[in-house]
Parts: C-alpha cells; structure tokens; sequence
C-alpha cells in the first residue's frame, strides 16, 4: 500500500534525495556511455545556430526563447533537476494571472508543489525564504513568490546554466544547428 512521500521517515527522503543527486553525477560521467544528445525531445528540433548561440550570451536570452527553455528543461532532466525551472516558469505564468479569485487556489498549487518541505518537486531554499513564502501565500498576490523566484533564478543562473553551456548536450545541439546551416542550400 502507498502511504505517500509524507509518511516516509525523514531518513528515507533523504536517502532518496542523496541517491537522486548521485544518480544525476552519474549521468554526466563519460565512461558510463550517456551521450546527452541523443536524449529528450530537444534533439528531434530544428534550432537556427544564431538561436542557439544566443543562448549563451546570457541567461536572460534562454529564458527568453521558447525553445531555449525547451531545450535547458531537457538538459535539467538529465540531472534530475528540472524542478528549479518548472517552478520558475509556473511563477511566471502566476503572476499573468487577472483572476483574483484563482489567485489563491494558484498560489496554494504552487506551495504545495515546489516550496513547502518534502513537496513533490521541492526546490532548494532556504528556510527564511520558504517561511516567509509560505505567509505570502496566504494573503496570495501576484508577487507572493518573488523572493522565492528570485532565489530560484540565481541558483540556476549560477549552477545548471554554466553546466548547460559547458554539456555534451549543449554541444551536440550546437552541431546540429551548424550542421543544419551547411546542409541548406545557398540562394544567389
């Protein structure tokens, strides 16, 4: 019978969570065979190489194109990750929300998912972030996740992004993009 991920002793989360950030180390490890290029949806798209490339520019540029975060996600999968983005991005889509009446269903979504202890796809913050969330959520606002999203940013700013960039994954996409470019025909 599943008792679900709150009634597991502290011990065993994070156990698993150890285990999921081992397996995430892993994954980057050459000898163990995994070419980052053949994994995820991101591959199976056409990216112009001035789109790709402009993702290293800055952070910013990433977020900004549609498949730039469509490609970041897949990278974050392979570290087990993704849930960094996925909260950033449902911020985003929170704060373009008119309804004041789903305002607070929207927040209390968001909490339970991402930012309450042992939540589904917990993100890392700490607990004075995760506190004074959790009393913004309650008189919910468009800007109740702001600290929280800020944090969240910077931590991928700093950590996943340079690993992106520096990946297999963003590598081979990068070829695929120059060699998409050179295979096209020229017109005179």
């Amino acid at each position: 019978m599943c008792r679900g991920l709150a009634a597991l002793p502290a011990s065993c989360l994070e156990r698993a969570k150890e285990f999921k950030s081992r397996l995430g180390i892993l994954l980057h490890k050459p000898e163990f065979g995994c070419k980052f290029g053949n994994m995820g949806k991101a591959t199976k798209h056409r990216y112009s190489l001035e789109e790709v490339l402009g993702w290293k520019d800055s952070f910013e540029n990433l977020l900004r194109s549609k498949n730039g975060v469509a490609a970041f996600h897949e990278f974050l999968k392979t570290e087990f990750s993704e849930e960094n983005l996925e909260f950033w991005l449902a911020c985003e889509e929170y704060k373009r929300t008119r309804s004041k009446g789903k305002l607070s269903a929207k927040a209390n979504r968001i909490f339970e998912d991402f930012v309450q202890s042992e939540a589904p796809r917990e993100v890392n913050l700490d607990h004075e972030t995760r506190e004074a969330t959790r009393r913004n959520v309650i008189a919910a606002t468009s800007d109740c996740f702001e600290e929280a999203q800020v944090k969240t940013h910077t931590l991928m700013e700093k950590d996943s992004y340079p690993r992106f960039l520096k990946s297999a994954y963003y590598r081979d996409l990068t070829e695929q993009a120059m060699s998409h470019k050179m295979s096209k025909p020229v017109h005179t």
